[in-house]
């Protein structure tokens, strides 16, 4: 596990000048499918790193992209969110770099994925037709207000399994729009909206300012141990089929 500077490609690219990762590397020789990964709105903290470790932990060459390399989230934070809504900017040239630094490496099998979580969730959504093998979209916001908009956003994008919990105030019916999106444009998917878990159930600690605690707890925010390891099982297993297998045409079974 190791930091990654990927100032020379992303200046190249037209990126973040300073642009840096994290690096998680599975145990063996390789060669293993890599994953770029995208942070919540806090950035790359401690939670996100645990997130790639664990990814490399199931054999993915994972990278936790810094899309704050520039300044930090309360710099950084406002103009990103941005680029997202426009669908364009330095978040894209960087996710993208980071695709292709994994893509060329020598510990890497040729095959990427991309997986976001919150604000990450939504990038990873909308980067999902840039290249990548396999999406994991976990509780990302959708683009778009109306549902064509949404179906344009996804059009050509690769197979995405999502998971989203019922509990999460700020994505009512988001599993419902997502899934039917896909279903009209017959892209491969597995989308699961949790029962019981709200936004950032995926993560094992409550993140952000203590002050704001008790008003994420209101608002359906934080771990959910029950639903997580069931969330994070279909994760790998998408993953495995599309990034690790010689021939991934079979249609996905999971709910």
């Amino acid at each position: 596990m190791t930091n990654v500077d990927l100032s020379a490609e992303s200046a190249a690219a037209g990126g973040s000048p300073s642009l840096k990762g994290y690096l998680a590397v599975p145990e063996g020789e390789g060669p293993f499918p890599g994953v770029v990964m995208i942070h919540e709105a806090f950035g790359l903290d401690d939670q996100t790193r645990r997130h790639a470790d664990r990814l490399a932990k199931a054999g993915y060459l994972t990278l936790a992209v810094d899309l704050y390399s520039d300044g930090g989230p309360r710099r950084c934070l406002v103009g990103t969110m941005r680029a997202m809504a426009a669908r364009t900017g330095l978040p894209f040239i960087d996710i993208a770099t980071a695709r292709t630094w994994l893509a060329k490496s020598d510990l890497g099998n040729g095959r990427t994925g991309v997986i976001g979580f919150c604000m990450g969730g939504g990038f990873a959504l909308l980067t999902a037709r840039d290249g990548f093998d396999a999406a994991s979209v976990n509780y990302g916001r959708l683009p778009g207000k109306q549902q064509q908009d949404l179906v344009e956003a996804l059009r050509g994008s690769c197979p995405i399994v999502a998971n989203y919990g019922g509990a999460d105030r700020s994505l009512k019916g988001a599993a419902g729009r997502l899934e039917a999106a896909l279903d009209q444009l017959g892209i491969e998917h597995s989308v699961k909206e949790f029962p019981g878990a709200g936004h950032a159930f995926l993560n094992d600690e409550e993140m952000g300012p203590v002050l704001l605690s008790p008003l994420m707890r209101v608002m359906g925010v934080g771990p959910d141990p029950e639903s997580a390891p069931e969330a994070w099982q279909r994760i790998v297993d998408f993953f495995a089929r599309h990034l690790k297998e010689e021939d991934p045409t079979a249609q996905s079974s999971a709910p």
